[in-house]
Order: C-alpha cells, then structure tokens, then sequence
C-alpha cells in the first residue's frame, strides 16, 4: 500500500486537532511522535553507515545566530531523483572476474542490493575501448566506413556478461547509458585513437551509424540502453582515447547527423547528453546547443565531469546552478568523477571521500537529477589502464590476495544512492553553518532523506527544524550522516 505523503499527514493532524476544539492540542502530531533514524560514517571512528542515533522531534525554538541549524520545507520541490550508479567499464570487468566467486557475489550486492548494500540504479558503458581497457580497440575492421565487419564480439569475454550480472544484481533494471572515447583511427585528423584529433567530415554519418549499431547490438543481448553522451571529455587532447569537438562543431554532429540518425534507426526514444566535460565549460557548450532549436530537440540534458578542481582545487558548482536557470527543461546529469593519480599508501584518506559528499550535495542543490561515478571497482593497481592513468575507485578488488577494499568514498556514496531513490523529489535544505553542507529529497514512500556532512576539524551542535517542530542533534568533525523521517 502507498503511504501517504509526511506533509500530508502533518497537514490532517492539524485539521483534526483545529476541529476537535477550535483550537491547536499541544500535543505533538503523528509523525513527531515517531523516533528518527540517523545513519554516521566518519574517520575518527569505525563508523561506516552504521546506525548511530535517533531523534525526537520537540517544538522549534527561534536559533541564535551562532546556532548551527537546517531548516526542511517538503513543501519546497525541485528536480525529479533519476539514480546514482557508475561506470561499467572493461577495467572494473576484468579485475571482478580475477576474484573469487565469494567475492564477485559480495562486490554486486553491496553495490546493487537496495537494503544489504547501496543500492545503485544508474550506470554508465563505454564504446569501444576507453583509457581502462587493457588496450586500444574498435568494433570493425580499420577503414570499414560502412561498417559491415561491426562486432560487439570482444565485450562478450568480460564486460557484457559483467553488465548482465550487475542489472540482475540490481533486480532486473538499470538505467544504463554510453559514451564513446573515440572514433575509430581512420576516421579522425590525426589517424589515431589517442591523443586528440577530430572527426573528419566524411565520416559524420558512418559515425552517426556506429551509435545506432552499438545500441542495437547492446539491446540484443539483453542490455537496455536509455541514454548516450556524444563524447567523454570533448576538449581534452589525452594520451589515451579522445577526440575534440568545439561548440558548434558538436552541436552540428548532434543536429544533422546523430540526432535525425537515431530516429531513422527507431531510437529517438534515447536521451542524448551533450558536454560530458568539466564544470568549467559547461555553461557555454550548453548555450550554444541549446539555443539552437533544431540542435536542441534531440538534446535531453547536459552531462559534466569535476576535473576542473584538479586545476586550482575550486569546484565550479556555480556553473552548474547557472546552466539550471538558464534552461530549466533540460536535465542535468554528473557522468564522471574519480579520484586521480592512484596511490595505495592513501586509499583510507578522508579527503577522497570529502570529494564525493561535497560534489554530490552541491550538484543535486544546483539541480542535478543524477550522479555516476566513474569506474566501478579497480584492482590493487589502481588499474588496468593500457596508458597508465591509474586512479582510485570506491572499491579495489586486490586480484593477488583476493580481497575486497570496500574505501570511505564507498560509503559516503551510499549515503545518498542507499536511501534516495528514483523518482523521490529535492525539497528545500538550508544549512545557517559554513562547515555543514545538506541536501535533502522526499521519496515516494513519503519518507524524508536529509544528508548532513561535515567538512570541518569539530564536532557541531546542530538543529534540525521542519514546520513547528525542532530536533537537535550533532556531527563528528569529517563525517556524513543520512537522516531518515
């Protein structure tokens, strides 16, 4: 049976008591009644989503000013919640299945299983190979421009059985999507999967086709494919799988070639997502697709990765609010973040996990609908990677010892994808503290899920106010918490 919305209920309770009497009981309502939940993890302690807590809700009281304090108006929503996942790449493939059976069963369920692990819905592939495949490959023969030798055939040894199990680790459904690294050598400038170039012109609509024959090829073995970005990191010229787009060269492709393709082929349904690069530039790329009509009719939202804080270590979150306002139909999604420049020595860092909660509350308070972390498990390598760019995951599967690194990233991930689920709306969350970031979604079920972290070096003393009632509560410094009413 459905529940009836909280605010729903805190709205009959208050009729009923102004009808009994004409006047307001003093007694707390249904809801307040009810004990709150609140979930910790933290580095100075071995809390790792472990229940911590419960609080009682009591009349609010003004704050001073120097009063820590979050105040929650369900009545306040934003954006729809579509999911939180990662990406399912030829690295994370290959090192699952150098673990033991033991192991590749408890890796899927504490990412995939809603109640015994964190629950992802949302996940990412790759066309062709990328910089975590263990080498450089297409899906046909070089200069096969009409692409009568494609073949999906080297995915069927790791990464398309890997998938399968995760989307049945997930209960039968993921929301997937892919991005290509490159065009095949042949078709770019520089002759070469690496190290940038572009597309030639002759080969926008072979290209255009190759999307089309990925997906269909996907979908026949069982693997539904609800989106595509048309190109990870369009302005990076990398040592490993890239190709350069400007502006108006992407919205071209997107507007005469990938987009009228799609439909021709039955797949107008696909949710294409332009940028799929950093923060910095977003705004721009997206003013110049969305503004031209034709370009943006096949252009469902907006994709963006957060390496540009590894510039000057300022996230850009600002660029993402202004992209929501300036065009508030198309959606938002975070397709790629992950900690660089792997170092084992660092894998309990705290500020790794900081990274995350951070990025993830200020993306979804400036309108983000979802959120995709990069590779889902690497091995103790930080890899593999056919170009040596070897980063840090959630979890790290050690394919000498057989085990399992479940890292503090993990669970500050699951801090949000554990408890908000798909369809579940943003309401308002306001924090009066510096040092104490929140957001705050209400499912379907009607349960309300608050995420407070602090990023500071002291345990806070704070408030958490909805409508009349008030709870207190505290944090430990460097520590996320999960609140559920």
């Amino acid at each position: 049976m459905k529940k009836i919305p909280l605010i729903l209920i805190l709205a009959i309770t208050f009729i009923g008591c102004k009808q009994k009497d004409n006047t307001v009981q003093s007694e707390p309502n249904v809801f307040f009644n009810q004990i709150v939940k609140v979930y910790t993890t933290t580095h100075s302690s071995n809390f790792k989503l472990t229940l911590t807590d419960t609080l009682m809700f009591g009349n609010s009281q003004q704050p001073l000013e120097t009063d820590a304090a979050i105040v929650l108006d369900p009545t306040k929503q934003f954006q729809t919640f579509l999911g939180i996942g990662a990406a399912l790449t030829d690295a994370s493939a290959e090192t699952y299945y150098k673990l033991s059976k033991e192991n590749q069963d408890r890796f899927m369920e504490a990412y995939y299983h809603p109640e015994k692990g964190i629950g992802y819905t949302l996940a990412r592939t790759i066309i062709h190979s990328c910089d975590f495949s263990s080498a450089s490959y297409t899906y046909i023969e070089e200069g096969d421009s009409e692409l009568n030798t494609f073949s999906i055939e080297h995915d069927r040894l790791f990464r398309i059985p890997f998938t399968k199990k995760a989307i049945e680790a997930a209960g039968g459904k993921l929301t997937m999507y892919a991005s290509p690294w490159s065009p095949p050598a042949f078709m770019k400038t520089n002759n070469n999967m690496l190290q940038g170039g572009k597309l030639k012109e002759e080969y926008f609509q072979p290209w255009a086709n190759y999307y089309a024959k990925f997906i269909k090829a996907y979908e026949k073995e069982g693997i539904p494919i609800w989106g595509l970005t048309i190109q990870n990191e369009p302005m990076a010229i990398q040592t490993w799988e890239s190709c350069i787009y400007t502006a108006e060269e992407e919205r071209d492709f997107l507007k005469n070639y990938l987009g009228p393709t799609l439909e021709k082929e039955g797949l107008g349904d696909k949710k294409i997502i332009v940028w799929d690069h950093n923060r910095d530039l977003m705004f721009q790329r997206a003013n110049v697709i969305f503004s031209d009509a034709e370009a943006s009719k096949y252009a469902w939202g907006t994709g963006f990765h957060w390496y540009e804080d590894w510039k000057d270590g300022t996230p850009m979150f600002e660029n993402v609010s202004a992209v929501n306002e300036a065009y508030p139909d198309k959606k938002l999604l975070f397709t790629e973040g992950t900690n660089e420049s792997f170092d084992y020595s660092r894998i309990e860092d705290w500020k790794l996990a900081e990274r995350y909660g951070k990025s993830m509350i200020n993306d979804f308070n400036n309108g983000t609908v979802g959120w995709t972390d990069w590779n889902i498990l690497l091995d103790e390598t930080g890899g593999p990677n056919h170009v040596g760019n070897l980063c840090f995951a959630p979890v790290h599967g050690n394919t000498k010892t057989d085990e399992l690194i479940f890292t503090y990233s993990y669970y500050y991930i699951g801090h949000f994808s554990k408890f908000i689920r798909p369809q579940a709306k943003r309401i308002s969350s306001v924090s009066s503290a510096n040092n104490l970031l929140t957001t705050a979604f209400l499912n379907e079920d009607g349960s309300i899920i608050v995420v407070v972290m602090n990023q500071g070096e002291n345990q806070i003393a704070y408030t958490l106010t909805m409508d009349t009632k008030t709870a207190e509560s505290k944090i430990l410094p460097h520590s996320i918490q999960t609140i559920i009413l």
